[in-house]
């Protein structure tokens, strides 16, 4: 730990005093809106997806359907509202990494986030990067990441917006979005709740959706200070507090309860340097849940888990073409719980990513990463990336990497069950990707594949308990590909958005397609402008999913294919220089389709959402 901590204080103080070079300008400042400025600099050769804020709009109330509906990843979600778990490429929920503001924020009991417990409230954009990510971000970025990101921007300017909504299933929501900032000093707060009785017809039956009614309230936070031409203060908070009663299955009814507490707070300092601008953030983070098996009892179990982080990191320009960025970072996690004692977790990272550019066609990026874990022994992990600009059109991509997973407090710790003796995934992605540009079109195309080894499986053990266990080995391949087309004739606006994935994920030993993998996944986003008038049209496809692994045996249960339509229509009541005032209407389930996400449990028939919104 000592030998770490000098690593730490001469990269910190070498870098510091490098930026001690004059700035040119001010103006600078606006250039790095972002947080997380290695997700846009140090990712030429990836897949990179920004959803827009029109998007956000779109799918207000639920961060589920915002991906379901405009990206490739896959959810599966037990019951709308319920607990909501992606599958990036294939991998499951655990092996994709959901980054705020430049840090992870995946629970260290699951391994995993549950998206909705997530709001888009106050969030500027939210960015899909593709492939293999853990020597960026840590453990479990190996499909790939998701990024919420804040901006703090110091153009003069105060903006507020009011927005209520009114929905099916005596669904409410309410939020508050404020941002103020001017040269020295900027602020924006986004305040959000939702409740809803959650009460939707099981189509096709005499029942309903029995012990699912939700509501969650957040708070974001942001403010920036501008201390000198140099340095830039920033302070990051999140907080989400939700009550979620847990619906059952078809067949067998449900008295659950679930609450999820979640405070995220970060201070972030910022230099400013002619040849290299450097950044140390300080965070603190605790998840914390109360499950009741039987809401009408006191009884609950309860889990909670306290983050303690530190991270500096520096972009050194070492020559006209070469760029170097280390970090250095320590995180400490502090756990309880109803089924395990007190555990607690240190580790440290050194990290260097070296960029290459050159010349206007060729982009080249090299990383590294070495962990030091308490309790494993953690792999070097490496990366690459290569992006050649064949032309203005037309653009090829290709990345490689080496990535990791450690067990979770769960995994290691939970009694009865956990497993002491587990080692980290490990785990090998390549993708190659084409990039197409012509006027206001494009089109990507990107083939992958992953190999990972010591998966962690929870299965049943001789004792009769659930246990996990190193055991399985898979490969994910696939392709993907997406298309984005505007076209503005005179007052009309017309966009289009299409999505398609073909993926296998399958284990080597048996051959067999992992359980809820789709092979095929495709969206669709329609949407016109016209004056005040605007509408969208949003349609799904998922394929079939197995809901037990013995597909090849020839005795499977699956989850049917269905698709999904959603329609929206939008009216600007009056707008001025200061004031504008909006009303929308959204239907869910145009076509009242009967479908499942998961074996047994439906999801909702047809509803309406109404929304007015209030800009000044």
């Amino acid at each position: 730990m000592i030998r770490a901590l000098r690593v730490f204080l001469i990269v910190f103080f070498s870098s510091h005093i490098m930026a001690q070079v004059p700035l040119d300008s001010i103006q600078r400042l606006d250039e790095v809106v972002l947080s997380d400025v290695k997700l846009t600099r140090y990712a030429k050769g990836y897949k990179v997806t920004v959803l827009n804020d029109s998007l956000l709009n779109n799918n207000r109330a639920s961060f589920t359907d915002l991906l379901r509906f405009n990206t490739n990843i896959y959810f599966k979600e037990n019951g709308y509202g319920m607990v909501s778990s992606p599958s990036f490429r294939g991998t499951n929920a655990s092996q994709t990494a959901v980054i705020w503001n430049g840090i992870s924020i995946n629970s260290q009991l699951t391994g995993q986030t549950d998206f909705n417990t997530i709001n888009t409230t106050n969030f500027n954009s939210v960015i899909i990067r593709s492939g293999g990510g853990s020597v960026q971000y840590g453990s479990g970025a190996i499909g790939g990441s998701i990024h919420l990101n804040n901006t703090l921007s110091f153009k003069q300017h105060f903006d507020n917006t009011a927005t209520l909504s009114y929905g099916s299933y005596e669904t409410k929501n309410i939020s508050y979005l404020s941002s103020y900032s001017n040269e020295k000093f900027s602020v924006n707060v986004g305040l959000d709740y939702i409740d809803s009785e959650n009460d939707y017809k099981y189509l096709n039956t005499d029942q309903s959706n029995e012990n699912g009614a939700f509501q969650n309230g957040s708070i974001n936070a942001n403010l920036g200070y501008v201390l000198s031409n140099k340095d830039v203060l920033k302070l990051y908070h999140q907080t989400f507090i939700g009550e979620r009663e847990f619906s059952g299955t078809v067949s067998s009814p449900s008295l659950a309860k679930y609450e999820d507490q979640n405070f995220r707070t970060m201070l972030e300092w910022s230099r400013f340097g002619t040849k290299s601008y450097s950044k140390l953030k300080v965070a603190h983070l605790q998840e914390h849940f109360k499950y009741f098996g039987n809401q009408n009892s006191d009884n609950f179990t309860f889990g909670k888990v306290n983050t303690y982080l530190i991270n500096y990191t520096t972009d050194i320009d070492l020559l006209k073409d070469l760029k170097l960025k280390p970090i250095v970072s320590y995180n400490y996690y502090e756990g309880s719980g109803s089924s395990f004692n007190n555990p607690n977790r240190k580790e440290f990272s050194t990290t260097a990513l070296l960029l290459y550019n050159p010349n206007e066609k060729w982009h080249y990026g090299l990383n590294l990463r070495q962990d030091v874990t308490s309790g494993f022994n953690s792999p070097l992990l490496f990366s690459f990336d290569v992006a050649y600009d064949v032309s203005n059109s037309y653009k090829l991509k290709l990345n490689g990497s080496k990535n990791y997973r450690v067990p979770t407090f769960n995994d290691l710790y939970w009694q009865p069950g956990g497993n002491l003796d587990l080692v980290p995934e490990t785990s090998y992605q390549i993708d190659l990707g084409q990039e197409i540009t012509y006027k206001s079109a494009s089109f990507n195309l990107n083939a992958f594949y992953i190999k990972t080894s010591d998966l962690i499986q929870w299965k049943p053990n001789t004792t009769g308990f659930w246990s996990p266990e190193n055991i399985a080995k898979t490969q994910n391949y696939g392709v993907e590909a997406s298309l984005d087309v505007s076209k503005k004739i005179k007052a009309h606006q017309f966009s289009l958005q299409m999505n398609y994935a073909y993926t296998v994920s399958e284990d080597l030993e048996t051959n067999a397609q992992l359980i809820y993998v789709p092979y095929h996944k495709a969206n669709i986003n329609l949407s016109y402008a016209h004056k005040r008038m605007s509408l969208f049209f949003q349609h799904l496809f998922t394929g079939e999913v197995y809901t037990t692994p013995e597909n090849l045996s020839g005795i499977f249960y699956s989850v049917e294919a269905y698709q999904l339509t959603n329609f929206g229509l939008n009216y600007q009541l009056f707008k001025t220089n200061s004031q504008q005032i909006d009303v929308s209407l959204k239907v869910n389930n145009l076509f009242n389709t009967v479908y499942e996400n998961v074996a047994f449990r439906p999801m909702p028939d047809r509803n309406f959402n109404f929304q007015i919104q209030y800009k000044f």
